[in-house]
């Protein structure tokens, strides 16, 4: 599954098969901009983000036949969707950076329902915009529980930048000397 820019369509998802003849083929293909798509972890439900409410939202659609049901799981506006390994967690970034998660329920792989999102983490964290580098910025533990996020710098104020840098050679040696071995 990959991304492309398509003229009269914009972002559009679209899926490579590997059977037969390789081609790519629409997945989910709209007038607005579909990104940042995430497979589930038992390869069912696509998550992605789109402007098509006039903002980035989170939606989900079943896979690999995305045009037979779409749910909006974000309330007030998400990018870049990831699935806990358990499946039964998805988490986004909020247009404030903070990290979301949202409790979804699946019935026999056939319907979807999603809860409230809420409040994970909270803070001023790098995440990618529009036009910038694409992709998720972010990752989960295995078990849900921690986030691994870059953190944004204080400013970008030259006058709170470092004015100086203090580089160390030969740093074995001074190891050494600092602490001794007997």
């Amino acid at each position: 599954m990959f991304r492309e820019d398509v003229r009269a369509t914009g972002q559009d998802l679209k899926v490579l098969t590997l059977e037969g003849e390789r081609r790519a083929e629409p997945l989910v293909q709209t007038a607005f901009n579909e990104l940042n798509a995430e497979i589930s972890p038992d390869g069912r439900w696509l998550a992605y983000d789109s402007n098509e409410s006039g903002r980035e939202e989170i939606y989900v659609r079943p896979f690999p036949d995305a045009n037979s049901g779409r749910w909006q799981i974000s309330t007030g506006g998400g990018r870049t969707p990831l699935w806990a390994r358990s499946g039964k967690e998805l988490f986004y970034l909020a247009p404030d950076g903070a990290v979301l998660g949202v409790a979804v329920e699946v019935a026999g792989g056939a319907s979807f329902r999603a809860g409230t999102p809420a409040k994970l983490v909270e803070g001023r964290y790098y995440a990618s915009t529009a036009g910038t580098t694409p992709g998720r910025t972010y990752d989960v533990s295995p078990d849900g529980r921690r986030f691994l996020m870059i953190k944004e710098a204080a400013s970008t104020d030259a006058t709170s930048a470092p004015r100086e840098i203090v580089v160390v050679q030969h740093w074995f040696e001074e190891l050494k000397r600092l602490v001794p071995t007997n």
